[in-house]
């Protein structure tokens, strides 16, 4: 029986198959992109995007962590005010800045609002009605000064995300509410810009989920969606750590973009927050052959440290007076018992009293810790529920599981540890003498959202030390399966994260 013309298209040879059709091949095209993006980053960036703008909408303006001294602190930046501005202030050494007399007027309803919150069954928030009519209201030209003291001591840097979503909304003329959300929403798109990299930076590595579970924690994620500094420095942390998960542990090479980020993130992160300094440095460790360095370039490294390291320098020279404010936080009775001057003689004078402190703090705190690791949503205090919190454990246990073996030698791997312990360290101490009384019985101020920046790069540690893994029965590393266990884990977390705020603050 013979063929017609009609049965194989003329272009094809006798052994090449038909064409696909569309649907098949923008199928094919997406799998193509998803697999070279990463699945981890695809799927990280989408869901970060998603609660992230949930968070933004659904949290009550200024109710984010310090989300007023924050937003007036990005309001400064906005305008030009880069150095701490010392304010009139009858009660003490203060620092601040204007903001405009309508949205000062959004942040006092804001703040009596979750300061006098009423007993459970009824909302936290008493009277939503009154948080639409300021939102209505323009931005007046007219403005007013304000306190934030606790901010003004942090560089411009974290805020100018946030800086750049408050002068698209000037340009675009937005009411109140409309300025809050565009600074928000500012925020966050470089939070999931950078964390895309950082996990497209590990795709075809395991590994790249343990990096997906710790930046989509609900409260790294909460915060992205809020006005604070520690949006830039969570993004720039994880940033660091996955590409010294790439460059270090894992052993692979850095292409050039990738390298660039790195030694820009050594500047970067100690003038978002000098507390973590010492995770910019791990840019040192990382082999100068795997960052693509050869020759002269090889100082390159040491170059960044040290400008990121003066950098630090230099802008703590420049904020310092601001800790003396810092007593202002606290209580009237305490507005003058933050002395760091004092608090650090007896620390020196009497070193053990002070580990009795450390221990107290343990002892009394950890739990506390604990809980703000996974999440307390801001200033409604809201702590996410237990599920949330079995969840992330279960999505971090199985991404430790499946991560791949590392090869980082032991000594690096133990100065990766020691600034880990390190800057540990110094998360307590600056906190016992920048915000704790003097003599006082803990370290005051501790957060477990502290610690979130610091989590990956701890994990590395652990991992290379403690070579246990999942295994199937065949020996192979479980896949697939784990991957959309971690994925499942993770929607569990943020969705009962996002009910229990949803319901606890508006009902």
């Amino acid at each position: 029986m013979t063929t017609t013309s009609t049965d194989v298209p003329a272009s094809l040879g006798p052994n090449e198959p038909p064409e696909p059709a569309q649907p098949e091949r923008a199928r094919s095209r997406f799998a193509a992109v998803f697999l070279r993006v990463g699945p981890a980053s695809v799927i990280g960036t989408l869901l970060a995007a998603i609660f992230g703008v949930t968070f933004a909408v659904i949290t009550p303006p200024f109710w984010g962590h310090d989300e007023i001294t924050q937003f007036g602190r990005a309001y400064q930046v906005a305008h030009g005010g880069i150095q701490p501005q010392q304010i009139y202030d009858n009660r003490g050494v203060s620092y601040g800045g204007e903001v405009p007399i309508s949205v000062d007027a959004l942040m006092g309803y804001a703040l009596d609002d979750y300061t006098n919150s009423p007993e459970e069954p009824a909302p936290l928030a008493q009277s939503p009605r009154g948080y639409e009519l300021l939102e209505n209201q323009p931005v007046t030209s007219a403005e007013r000064t304000i306190w934030f003291t606790n901010t003004s001591a942090y560089s411009p840097l974290p805020y100018l995300p946030a800086a750049a979503g408050i002068r698209v909304a000037e340009l675009l003329d937005l009411n109140v509410g409309g300025l809050m959300l565009a600074t928000r929403l500012a925020g966050l798109a470089v939070y999931l810009a950078l964390i895309a990299f950082a996990l497209r930076a590990l795709r075809g590595s395991r590994v790249q989920w343990l990096v997906c579970a710790v930046a989509l924690l609900p409260i790294t994620v909460f915060q992205a969606g809020t006005v604070t500094a520690d949006t830039m420095t969570n993004a720039i942390a994880i940033l660091v750590s996955a590409l010294l998960l790439k460059g270090l542990f894992l052993g692979m090479p850095l292409n050039r973009v990738e390298t660039a980020a790195l030694l820009t993130a050594a500047v970067a992160l100690p003038l978002c927050k000098p507390a973590y300094a010492l995770l910019a440095m791990a840019v040192l460790v990382v082999p100068a052959e795997r960052m693509g360095l050869s020759g002269w370039k090889r100082v390159l490294p040491w170059l960044f440290a040290a400008i990121g390291a003066a950098a630090f320098v230099a802008w703590n020279a420049i904020s310092s007076p601001t800790t003396e404010g810092m007593g202002l936080m606290r209580r009237e009775s305490q507005w003058h018992s933050v002395r760091p001057g004092d608090q650090l003689s007896e620390v020196l004078g009497d070193p053990l009293h002070f580990s009795n402190v450390l221990a107290q703090s343990v002892l009394r705190r950890d739990q506390e810790w604990f809980d703000e690791f996974f999440g307390e949503l801001g200033f409604g205090y809201v702590t996410v529920p237990a599920t949330s919190i079995v969840a992330c454990l279960i999505a971090l246990a199985l991404a430790l599981g499946i991560a791949e073996r590392f090869t980082a030698s032991h000594l690096r791997t133990a100065i990766v540890g020691a600034g880990v312990a390190v800057t540990t360290a110094a998360i307590f101490g600056t906190l016992y003498l920048g915000f704790s009384p003097v003599g006082y019985f803990i370290v005051d101020g501790v957060q477990g959202r502290y610690f979130v920046p610091l989590a990956i790069v701890a994990f590395a540690v652990l991992l290379r030390w403690v070579p246990l893994r999942l295994s199937r029965d065949d020996g192979r590393t479980p896949g697939k399966g784990a991957a959309i266990a971690i994925v499942a884990a993770i929607v569990i977390a943020l969705v009962a994260a996002v009910a229990k705020y949803y319901v606890l603050v508006w009902g």
